[in-house]
């Protein structure tokens, strides 16, 4: 069946459904900034809880629990906020208009039907639904249904299928490892899943990496990768297809049995593992030569939180914004102002990817594309003193993401300010003869915003800083434990050894952010900037020549030019700017982006899986704004990249103007990790930390962090003695002490509410 035919199908009794459809009641909107903020706001477990109940009772759709029961049902995948239209929410802030209704995404797996697929929904309004509409991807391409993300339930099938399947090897595994499948308690097998899930469209056969189940089993590969068929509803014709064992192909099951039963296969003893003290444990050994068996340096506010946080409504240091954590695809800020001027309309994470090669068949085959793993919704507690400091605000976060009910995700974000340790800025001025005739210094702080992912073995920590001078950052830092294979010698070319019989595997992380600027009002400008050099005669000495810099702009005025491509060196300034608006001294009024990335390419262009992140192509690319291009990726990619229904490079297939338009950039930012011994038992974050700043660049007509009342100005009152001073400060003398924090508590669960 065509995709036209497929689209038409996306669920029974569409015409009943959209009669549905109401108008919203609105409000008018409310001088309070977090009102204002919640418009962005997550949805709260009761709208969560009343989607899900709407929709369950719709006996159009059929809908069954996510839990139990057939893959061949029709259930509710995901349920979060659909963001408003910026034209509607900038009548709303703006211009006094109506408050935006407030409206769910819901996807549905109709698996129940002739020809399954997946379907997502706009539910409203919110706090009781009463209509639902189909929302479409851009160019109207449905999403099959082998396309959907994993669920539970199909994870809790594809290990019996698996275990099944691999009953005749029990007895070659607990040899060989000590650890099986069948009736093991503390001595149990497990396995990690690798995607994309085949080499083309419709497949759904997923490469496992068995492991030993020890903490830290992603360190423990036994040598044995099984090639698992799970496309067809019914895991009764689910199927081992083939096998890989220490370096060698099988095509069944039985095969690897036979020829380990002839003697062709000797098999690899693998270690008794020590009851304590594993190498991929966080247990302490070795020795420093000074101790850290006590506290080190920590934050602290000795007079209060110098920040205003309100619901998802954000201030510090003239910057105001709100902010959200979707389930899909993690932190998105909206609304970013500095001193009440927008800077930007959305600030927002779309994809991370880890891409691998390696000598195994699951390891040439892993390409993660993160968002279809809903990384949003990997965002598990983040402890006091460790992931933010005591002092920090926490917050929780609440999904409802395969699972018949909100999940409660308990201090999923934190709020904290951190002393930066170098000056925002800072002069001494001497007098060279032993004096100075003064000082003067602004200590650097710095607001952040964090939240985690934890996409199965890696950990990503998400961070958005708030500088008082008008600047923002944003980083990302890689820990957790790489992504490793069984070692054999032909793996070496692919990586590391690591371990005994462990092989780190080389991969490229990219992620991919977007940045709806608004750089002093919605129309703005793209240039880029570097020096050239110009060989002159010198004016002032007949003669002679003069070789220096000068500044070369290129403005790009469609969105082919504002397309930097990843293999080719990006210019150093790239600015947005605003035609239409000057500084005091009569210069653009522009905000610069400037990159901290290692980005290199994944795949060459126009492969199959590179089709699923054409976004990676570039280091950025400007497009106009348009409301059928939310996001560049989708949480179909991970499972169908060689037809996704979000296509990047179509953003820019048409190539728009962009002068004096509302503009996107989308920035790719990454770094290529070729693992190594110390990434055992962990990547550690120093050095794999990529992001990028938004530096205003003549926006202000001065520094605006002169507002602060931070600074201290010393000046000598006797120069050139310097025996008597006068200290200027704006802030007590001494902080005073730092009040000890709480003791230390964790809890660590997620649980439906």
């Amino acid at each position: 069946m065509g995709r036209e035919s497929r689209a038409r199908m996306w669920l029974p009794g569409l015409s009943w459904a959209l009669s549905l459809l109401v108008t919203a009641a609105t409000s008018g909107p409310s001088a309070d900034p977090s009102d204002r903020a919640s418009i962005f706001a997550d949805l709260t477990p009761a709208e969560l809880g009343a989607v899900r109940t709407f929709l369950m009772e719709r006996p159009e759709l059929g809908l069954s629990p996510s839990q139990g029961g057939s893959l061949a049902k029709n259930s509710l995948f995901l349920v979060e906020l659909l963001p408003p239209q910026k034209r509607r929410a900038l009548r709303f802030l703006e211009h006094g208009g109506a408050r935006p209704p407030r409206e769910a995404r819901a996807v549905v797996f109709f698996g129940a039907q002739e020809e399954p697929n997946v379907t997502e929904l706009v539910v409203g309004p919110l706090p009781n639904p009463n209509s639902y509409r189909p929302l479409a991807f851009k160019g109207g391409q449905a999403v099959p249904f082998w396309a959907r993300p994993m669920t539970r339930l199909e994870y809790e099938l594809l290990h019996e299928a698996l275990v099944a399947s691999l009953a005749p090897l029990e007895p070659l595994l607990l040899q060989a490892t000590g650890f099986g499948f069948q009736n093991c308690s503390t001595r149990c097998l497990t396995y990690s899943d690798i995607a994309p899930r085949g080499l083309g469209p419709g497949e759904r056969r997923t490469w496992l990496v068995i492991q030993r189940f020890v903490e830290g089993f992603f360190l423990h590969p036994v040598g044995l990768e099984v090639l698992l068929d799970h496309r067809d509803p019914d895991p009764r014709r689910w199927a081992v297809r083939r096998l890989w064992y220490n370096g060698r192909h099988f095509g069944s099951v039985k095969e690897l049995v036979e020829s380990h039963a002839r003697g062709d296969l000797p098999l690899v003893i693998l270690p008794e593992l020590p009851a304590r003290g594993l190498f991929s444990s966080y247990e302490p050994r070795g020795h420093f030569r000074t101790p850290t068996d006590a506290h080190g340096a920590k934050v602290c506010e000795p007079q209060g939180r110098r920040y205003r946080l309100s619901g998802n409504h954000l201030e510090y240091g003239g910057w105001s914004l709100a902010f959200r954590l979707r389930s899909s695809a993690g932190l998105q800020l909206f609304d970013l102002r500095f001193g009440g001027e927008r800077v930007a309309w959305e600030l927002s994470v779309q994809e991370a990817i880890a891409f691998y090669g390696g000598h195994s068949p699951a390891a040439m085959q892993t390409k993660y594309m993160d968002a279809g793993w809903a990384m949003g919704a990997s965002s598990y507690e983040l402890a006091p003193g460790v992931d933010c400091p005591e002092s920090a605000a926490f917050l929780d976060a609440h999904h409802l993401l395969d699972a018949d009910g909100p999940v409660r995700f308990r201090r999923a974000l934190c709020v904290f300010e951190l002393p930066t340790g170098v000056p925002l800025r800072r002069h001494f001025d001497s007098d060279f003869q032993g004096g100075f005739h003064f000082y003067a210094g602004l200590e650097g702080r710095v607001l952040v915003l964090r939240t985690t992912s934890t996409v199965y073995n890696y950990d990503y920590i998400w961070d958005f800083l708030l500088y008082p001078n008008g600047v923002l950052e944003t980083k990302v830092h890689a820990t957790g434990y790489i992504h490793a294979t069984f070692y054999t010698p032909e793996g070496r070319r692919y990586g590391s050894r690591v371990h005994s019989h462990l092989l780190g595997n080389i991969h490229t992380h990219l992620v991919h952010y977007k940045v709806d600027l608004d750089v002093a009002g919605s129309g703005n400008s793209f240039e880029t900037m570097d020096i050239r050099f110009e060989n002159i005669s010198n004016p002032w000495s007949a003669g002679s020549r003069v070789v220096q810099p000068w500044l070369h702009r290129q403005p790009r005025r469609r969105e082919r030019e504002a397309a930097l491509p990843l293999a080719r060196p990006v210019p150093r300034y790239l600015l947005f700017s605003n035609p239409r608006r000057r500084n005091r001294w009569g210069h653009r009024r522009t905000f610069r982006l400037q990159l901290s990335s290692h980005a290199g390419p994944v795949l060459p262009r126009g492969w199959r899986e590179e089709r699923g992140v054409t976004w990676a192509r570039y280091h950025l690319a400007v497009t106009r704004r348009h409301e059928n291009e939310p996001s560049s990726s989708s949480i179909y990619t991970q499972n169908d990249p060689w037809d996704p229904p979000v296509t990047f490079e179509n953003f820019i297939r048409d190539n728009e103007t962009i002068e004096d338009q509302d503009l996107v950039a989308w920035v790719t930012v990454g770094f290529l990790h070729v693992p190594h011994a110390e990434d055992i038992p962990n990547t550690a974050t120093p050095g794999n930390a990529v992001g990028f700043f938004l530096r205003p660049f003549n926006f202000f007509s001065e520094d605006p962090s002169v507002a602060s009342r931070a600074p201290v100005i010393v000046r000598p009152l006797d120069p050139p003695a310097c025996s008597r001073l006068e200290i200027q400060r704006w802030t007590p003398p001494s902080p005073g002490p730092c009040a000890p924090p709480e003791p230390f508590s964790y809890n660590g669960t997620y649980r439906q509410v």
